[in-house]
């Protein structure tokens, strides 16, 4: 669930400039290129205005071509329109397999709609304010918030790293340093770690969450009740666009996963690509205080 396979898929990536700001742009941009290779990079906006000059300096550094647009009215968007022509003339001259709309604007919920209708895969980027109703209109939506504090702890780590080394260089040996460096080096990034994964945190595990995961597994289990984690993931994506374990405050499904008493994994040896594998399965323990099979949430 996490990344798709292919790395050939051509992404078309449209930027609403005056919806998203600049101090995303580089943990945004690494994680579009989880999704494919965006072959098509355009920004919109009026350039005119000071409140984009933070745009300006970036562009280069990532080839993103900048679109023009007046705001010809007082109070009307024209932008949205750019970027919404835009799409459709990129959708009918096939020159990409997937769209990625960056904007946490619900203006663009009918163009996710109509790009999806094609058979274009929609991935959204937008901030935790974006409407439902563009999320749902996306197969996958990613918080911007997220990546930003991502990029913040690494950051973080790099610099709590120099200041424990440069303390402890000034008061050891030049052999005892070697030493207290690499055992400082490890308790400042497990605490940076933690620390991180405290302010990445944007959503807690409630009983929602755990329905969807409860559901989803009754829905793809085998006889046994086990499922394999991929389908789970991938299950989970298309009934909630904007889930995404680092909401969370984990990296990966398996680990949010793991940290539930109330489900049990193991790895099976899977046939794959004429060899054999170690897959993840999963499946909810048994309680009768949660849900059963052919019983359903709603």
């Amino acid at each position: 669930m996490d990344e798709i396979e292919s790395k050939e898929v051509r992404l078309a990536v449209l930027i609403d400039a005056d919806n998203i700001s600049y101090h995303y742009i580089e943990p945004m941009m690494q994680e579009i290129a989880r999704y494919g290779t965006p072959t098509i990079k355009r920004i919109y906006g009026d350039w005119t205005k000071p409140n984009l000059n933070g745009w300006k300096s970036l562009l280069l550094d990532y080839a993103i071509s900048p679109v023009q647009q007046f705001a010809y009215t007082t109070g009307k968007n024209s932008t949205d329109s750019a970027l919404i022509i835009d799409a459709m003339d990129i959708l009918y001259a096939e020159k990409a397999d997937a769209f990625c709309l960056v904007s946490s604007d619900s203006d663009f919920t009918r163009l996710a709609g109509r790009l999806r209708e094609a058979g274009k895969t929609v991935y959204g980027i937008g901030e935790q304010k974006t409407p439902n109703a563009f999320i749902a209109a996306c197969d996958r939506f990613i918080y911007l918030e997220i990546l930003d504090q991502e990029e913040d702890d690494e950051d973080n780590e790099e610099s709590s790293d120099e200041k424990a080394n440069s303390d402890r260089g000034e008061k050891v040996s030049s052999k005892a340093r070697s030493n207290s460096r690499s055992k400082s080096s490890k308790e400042s990034k497990e605490k940076t770690n933690n620390k991180g994964r405290q302010k990445r945190v944007l959503k807690k595990i409630d009983h929602r969450l755990l329905n969807l995961i409860d559901q989803s597994i009754l829905d793809i289990e085998d006889d046994d009740g086990w499922a394999y984690l991929g389908d789970l993931g991938q299950l989970i994506g298309k009934k909630q666009p904007a889930f995404d374990s680092r909401n969370y405050g984990f990296a990966k499904l398996s680990t949010l996963i793991g940290s539930l008493e109330q489900y049990e994994m193991q790895y099976r040896e899977m046939p794959r690509g004429g060899g054999q594998e170690k897959q993840l399965f999963v499946r909810v323990k048994d309680d009768p205080t949660r849900i059963k099979k052919n019983e359903r949430a709603f």
